[in-house]
């Protein structure tokens, strides 16, 4: 009875931290970001009416000068495929060893990217990812840049609507960069070179020729748009939405529902960082050049199409009369790779890039449990077995306190006689009861809250483990054996249609697969170590709470339940041990057989 109350006092405090730090912490820290967001939103919508006023929307390069033309593909006809869009514009073909695709010579636009490496599902005649598709579709999705300035001073500039032209190789590879030049009729020369490397960067270098007689001034600006959002996201678990790590305020996340709301969010001024747009497994962010501060801004517009879009806008450039200047922005387009964001983070000095991807407030116990994981799949050549592997590691790390805890519980058993014997004798003064009760805690030296630690010890592991099943690419499409080819995905098993020999599909409530069974087993006989509660609503919690986290556990990563039934097992071996040594009597067999022994009736 003692273990079972410290187990739901250690659930309860668990979750009564989690509340207050949501009502007194996250909530007006929320609250404060929308007010925010709101008033400069009106700012914004006053300076994008003055700005229209003097362009119609889909006019390419603004008259005004600071801000950023609007994105076409507003037309609300779309082509009949996506083969059908890409082939209805001049395009330079993008082959790498990671990704295939073109770039759109209307507007240089990055807006047709295929992962190599990566298909829908685990079947392997299953397409690939198409990451970036072209505005005409409904879920077109592209990232751009270019430039804007006063027209009737520099003529019009490279935007969304210009043509460019391709000089030398046709192809983009990692070996051969493409490039592009578009002359306007004042005088300025745009060449631009377009480089990939072997995985997801692209560099976008910019050099402007002003062969005038008097210097202009330019804004050089970048965005990525999205016209639809998954069909499934931002779960309380994962961000995905508009992100960006610029200026003062850092990490910046927007998630789908809360830009449709707020409508746009313009943080401070930068002159390093990143923004963009991320999903669960994929991301493309816009890496600007950090010669010029830029304005970065987060936005939901609704303008002839509803788009998300992140976008920046750089500090003027003056280019002299005669001379020239070069503007160099990064564009990340590619799968979240865990060494590959670090490696860019890193080598290229982007400014906390790792946090691309979401490892959640609980990073530092988050991080480490992947690369543990990780380190051992580079060993054992299986994430399944790297997890088994991590759980003994874990249970090796924290053996000398749950050592400690269940001796301790061992000796609660032995000394139960005498407990019950102090409840029995002091029934009606609750106040003597409890002294008597600290007063045999002393003398036989127990802990009655050493049960608690072993079952708050798996919380934080359990919740990284999840999390790194969740939010890490690596974890996608990784198989285990036999019936399980994905360990980021439920088991796809079912009881309920005897596993797969009755031709229907189990309802999703219904769903509960072999290894959930499996752990649902394994808990059972760890609670049916200790003896069984004499209050009869323990007892029935005591009883079916295996059930009820067997149904609860069904739907949860397949590599996660693999992890709860080892971890399990481990505890049973662990615990039956500690008791033997410690003389307390393992209850697990007595439990079992009075399980099912006729119980006698009331007349007996």
């Amino acid at each position: 009875m003692e273990n079972n109350r410290n187990f739901f006092i250690t659930i309860a405090l668990s979750v009564l931290i989690l509340t207050v730090w949501q009502v007194f912490y996250m909530n007006p820290r929320v609250e404060a970001q929308r007010e925010a967001a709101k008033v400069e939103a009106q700012r914004v919508e006053e300076q994008k009416k003055a700005v229209e006023g003097a362009n119609p929307p889909g006019t390419g390069a603004p008259a005004v000068q600071g801000a950023i033309p609007n994105a076409p593909g507003g037309s609300t006809t779309s082509p009949a495929s996506r083969d059908q869009a890409i082939a209805g514009t001049a395009r330079v073909k993008i082959d790498t060893p990671s990704l295939s695709g073109s770039i759109n010579l209307t507007g240089a636009r990055l807006d047709d990217l295929k992962l190599k490496h990566y298909t829908e599902t685990v079947d392997k005649n299953s397409p690939e990812i198409e990451l970036l598709n072209p505005a005409a579709l409904p879920n077109g999705y592209f990232a751009e840049v270019g430039f804007s300035s006063n027209v009737e001073q520099t003529g019009a500039v490279p935007g969304s609507d210009t043509v460019w032209t391709v000089a030398g190789n046709p192809t983009l590879t990692p070996a051969t960069p493409v490039e592009l030049t578009y002359t306007n009729d004042k005088g300025l020369t745009f060449k631009r070179t377009v480089s990939v490397d072997n995985d997801y960067m692209f560099t976008v270098s910019d050099t402007v020729q002003n062969s005038g007689t008097s210097s202009v001034s330019l804004y050089n600006y970048g965005r990525v748009t999205r016209f639809d959002k998954p069909a499934v996201a931002s779960t309380y678990v994962l961000h995905e939405g508009l992100i960006g790590f610029t200026g003062t305020e850092g990490l910046q996340e927007h998630k789908y529902a809360s830009i449709e709301k707020d409508k746009q969010f313009t943080p401070g001024k930068s002159s390093d960082g990143w923004l963009g747009i991320t999903d669960k497994y994929w991301a493309v962010t816009l890496i600007p050049s950090e010669k010029q501060p830029f304005q970065p801004r987060y936005g939901y517009f609704e303008d002839v199409r509803h788009r998300y879009q992140s976008d920046y806008l750089s500090d003027p450039i003056t280019v002299d009369a005669g001379k020239s200047a070069t503007v160099e922005t990064e564009i990340f387009a590619g799968a979240k790779e865990v060494s590959k964001i670090n490696a860019y983070a890193e080598d290229r000095h982007i400014k906390r890039f790792d946090l691309l991807i979401d490892w959640g407030w609980f990073h530092f116990i988050t991080k480490p449990m992947f690369w543990l994981i990780d380190t051992l799949y580079k060993f054992f050549g299986n994430f399944g077995l790297a997890i088994l592997a991590t759980t003994v590691i874990v249970k090796a790390i924290f053996f000398p306190l749950a050592n400690k805890s269940y001796a301790s519980m061992a000796n609660m058993k032995k000394v139960q006689p005498k407990m019950t014997e102090i409840r029995e004798k002091y029934a009606d003064d609750k106040m003597k009861q409890q002294q008597a009760m600290m007063e045999l805690y002393k003398t036989e030296k127990i802990n009655p809250l050493a049960g608690c630690w072993p079952v708050a010890l798996q919380i934080p592991v359990f919740f990284s483990l999840y999390k790194v099943l969740y939010i890490t690419i690596e974890m996608r499409h990784a198989p285990f054996f036999g019936w399980i080819q994905d360990l980021a995905a439920p088991d796809p098993t079912s009881l309920f249609n005897l596993f797969g020999l009755l031709p229907f599909a189990a309802p999703a409530l219904l769903h509960i697969g072999i290894w959930p069974l499996i752990m649902g087993v394994t808990m059972f006989l760890q609670m049916r170590m200790n003896p069984t509660p004499p209050d009869p609503t323990q007892a029935a919690i005591f009883t079916w709470m295996p059930v009820i986290f067997t149904f609860m556990m069904a739907g949860f990563p397949a590599g996660l339940v693999i992890y709860w039934a080892w971890n399990n097992s481990l505890s049973i071996l662990q615990q039956g041990v500690i008791m033997k040594r410690q003389g307390a009597k393992i209850e697990l067999w007595d439990n079992l057989v009075a399980l099912f022994r006729k119980k006698p009736s009331p007349a007996e």
